[in-house]
């Protein structure tokens, strides 16, 4: 595997927060040693049931997530959040009208009411 895969497969924790990386795929996830044994657990009862055997990425489940689902309540149990970059419209005299990419943290209840066609921008 080469070193641009990797760029988004990252495992961080802090006191109270883990942070995956949104390119592992599920079963990447149960299979890393440096992932906790109750993310696995959550992943394995709750999550891959749903799943209907197909090994999606972080980033492909959230995508297309409409809000419905036990692996939706899930995650909403879990406080999930999703950093994302946007192309926002820059405001100022300056640089009126001039678009750039911004970093936003979204709750997944937000992230999962933009439409994809949205997500694509």
């Amino acid at each position: 595997m080469s070193a641009g895969n990797t760029d988004y497969k990252y495992i961080m924790q802090d006191i109270s927060n883990v942070y995956l990386g949104a390119k592992y795929t599920y079963e990447e996830l149960i299979e890393d040693e440096r992932i906790p044994f109750k993310i696995k657990s959550l992943i394995n009862r709750y999550i891959k049931p749903e799943l209907a055997g197909e090994d999606l990425s972080l980033e492909s489940h959230f995508y297309y997530m409409t809000g419905q689902g036990f692996a939706y309540q899930t995650f909403l149990q879990l406080k999930t959040r999703v950093k994302i970059s946007i192309l926002e419209e820059k405001k100022g005299l300056i640089n009126k009208g001039k678009r750039e990419y911004a970093t936003r943290t979204l709750a997944l209840r937000d992230f999962v009411k933009i439409p994809p066609e949205e997500k694509e921008e």
